[in-house]
């Protein structure tokens, strides 16, 4: 679908950013490289073939009768037995020797009847954000070329676990940053398109709202409700949508009264269109001049409460959980450095990308 010649105006503004237009681009790489990291970081095998059939465990459960083993729980597959018995056909013999005969299959010289040799393609990173390494030695482990940013203090790839919290936390500001945004943005226009005793009102709400005490109000539903990301999205929604509501307010407070506002009531356009059709496209500048803010502070909150506590449950892959074991576990400098440097790149990264954002629809702005 063509651009209009206002949309391709700002389009081609963003791109006269260099900054931000590079910006996009790496971002757009490693987030997009995120929401493949089952692909890139799995304790599972992306395909396994086996006698003659093709398995994708990364997206189905298989038990381990699947590929001849002997239970019905899934197929443990960095298990010698099962990494034998795939690459056997399922033979009995794997539970003498696993570790020999995935050997003899690999150097050719193990023969059977029937026998089809299976095979399995794994992910770059063998670990998923929750796998225990097997590594000798007191966590957390520094790094090697099995575990390129070393280990957690139980043991879990630092890797996969960037991966996946990185991942989770610009899903979790997205949808956060979104939703906030279009409730204070509709709050904020009914506020100044119509002013009177319904401004009055919802400043007087919104006032009493901003002093409730946001953690102690996390503390309790979590202690009712239990953990979890969509509980914490809607109680980061629900105390965060008043951050544009000041700015939006503002705007259709000095707009309400310009020629063109009162030219549309005179010819009967609905309070909607005027509000949304012709009076947001100017508030939008100053609208996005505090988004960076928002999903900054958006990225800082999560990192805050599950630095905290009171966050994730201590399964998921939180960055700021990685954080605090940094913080406890000085001895271990590639914790501190690894959390440092995905915040610090992350975070500049989107900042860069919503001041070119605010500039292209800046009329003002032009780049040479």
């Amino acid at each position: 679908m063509a651009l209009s010649p206002l949309n391709q105006r700002r389009w081609n503004n963003f791109k006269r950013n260099r900054r931000a237009f590079w910006s996009l681009i790496v971002f757009a790489i490693l987030f997009g490289l995120s929401l493949f990291a089952e692909f890139i970081a799995n304790d599972k095998p992306i395909l396994v073939k086996y006698r003659g059939d093709f398995y994708a465990p990364i997206f189905r459960f298989y038990p381990e009768t699947a590929f001849g083993g002997d239970f019905q729980t899934e197929a443990a597959y960095r298990d010698p037995e099962v990494q034998c018995l795939i690459a056997s056909g399922g033979l009995e013999d794997c539970f003498d020797d696993p570790d020999g005969m995935i050997e003899a299959i690999a150097a050719g010289t193990f023969a059977a009847d029937g026998f089809e040799r299976g095979w399995a393609l794994w992910p770059p990173i063998p670990y998923s954000y929750q796998t225990t390494v097997d590594r000798p030695g007191a966590a957390p482990l520094p790094p090697n070329e099995m575990n390129w940013l070393g280990t957690d203090d139980t043991k879990r790839d630092v890797v996969a676990r960037v991966i996946y919290g990185f991942r989770l936390s610009i899903l979790f500001t997205l949808i956060v940053t979104s939703l906030a945004s279009v409730v204070g943005i509709v709050a904020g226009a009914l506020q100044g398109y119509f002013g009177g005793w319904l401004d009055l009102i919802f400043q007087r709400l919104i006032e009493i709202w901003s002093a409730t005490p946001a953690l102690y109000v996390i503390i309790i539903l979590f202690a009712i409700l239990g953990r979890g990301f969509w509980l914490l999205v809607l109680i980061t929604v629900l105390f965060g949508w008043t951050a544009l509501v000041g700015v939006v307010r503002a705007e259709f407070l000095r707009a309400r009264n310009l020629e063109y506002v009162r030219a549309a009531k005179a010819l009967g356009v609905s309070n909607r269109v005027i509000m949304f059709r012709h009076m947001l496209p100017n508030a939008m500048v100053a609208t996005l001049t505090m988004l960076p803010f928002i999903v900054t502070g958006t990225i800082a909150t999560l990192a805050g409460l599950d630095f905290l506590g009171f966050g994730l449950p201590s399964s998921a892959p939180s960055l700021g959980e990685l954080t605090l074991q940094a913080k406890q576990n000085l001895q271990a400098p590639w914790l501190a450095f690894t959390a440092f440097t995905v915040f610090a790149v992350m975070l500049s990264l989107l900042v860069f990308i919503f001041e070119g954002v605010r500039d292209a629809f800046d009329p003002r702005k032009t780049f040479q």
